[in-house]
């Protein structure tokens, strides 16, 4: 399955939810795309819901089908909350670490980083965005790549970040710390319906 390459403000405008959790993709249009995107719609049945809430995780995520399926049963193997599994095993990716660390404004801009192979961990370029980051790895740029441009301007629009890694501004380095736990991951998503969309 080929990646979606479209404009992120239509996918968020689609499923009514800010896939950069910033709200910039709604604020002036909170409305489905196209001419009839304003039109008022039914009630959505039991799988449609469940469908929508995927599509927000997996389009804020940046995964296609395959991918996030995938994720999902792995997810499914582990101790605990198969939801909460999920949610962090999506978190742990290194391109989302990127993303929230700040060298990228967007998810889609942490993954072309990483492509590049721009990106370190533990000292060892990465160019693999799906890599699995673990507990204590720390992320950071190849040293020639510290004073991107791109990134600098990223950084400079940061003013806050998440609990579970740290940052060290001198180095220009991030610790994943620990698994996030479910109360600082975004509220409006609803994992219990993922989960019951693939357990059907």
């Amino acid at each position: 399955m080929s990646r979606y390459t479209g404009s992120s403000y239509k996918q968020a405008r689609r499923v009514n939810f800010s896939i950069s959790e910033t709200g910039k993709e709604l604020a002036r249009r909170p409305y489905g795309p196209g001419q009839h995107g304003n039109a008022r719609k039914g009630k959505l049945s039991d799988y449609g819901t469940q469908l929508k809430e995927k599509q927000k995780v997996r389009f804020m995520y940046g995964l296609n089908e395959k991918q996030f399926k995938k994720t999902f049963k792995e997810a499914e193997k582990m101790k605990g909350i198969h939801g909460t599994n999920f949610l962090r095993l999506l978190e742990s990716r290194l391109d989302n670490l990127v993303y929230r660390t700040g060298f990228a404004s967007t998810r889609r801009g942490a993954r072309q980083l990483v492509n590049h192979g721009h990106v370190t961990v533990n000292g060892k370029k990465v160019d693999i965005p799906s890599y699995r980051v673990k507990v204590g790895d720390v992320i950071s740029l190849k040293d020639s790549d510290k004073n991107l441009k791109v990134v600098e301007e990223s950084l400079a629009k940061v003013t806050k970040r998440v609990e579970f890694i740290t940052y060290d501004e001198g180095k220009k380095e991030t610790t994943y710390v620990r698994l996030p736990e479910r109360n600082e991951l975004n509220a409006d998503i609803n994992e219990a319906l993922i989960v019951e969309f693939y357990n059907k």
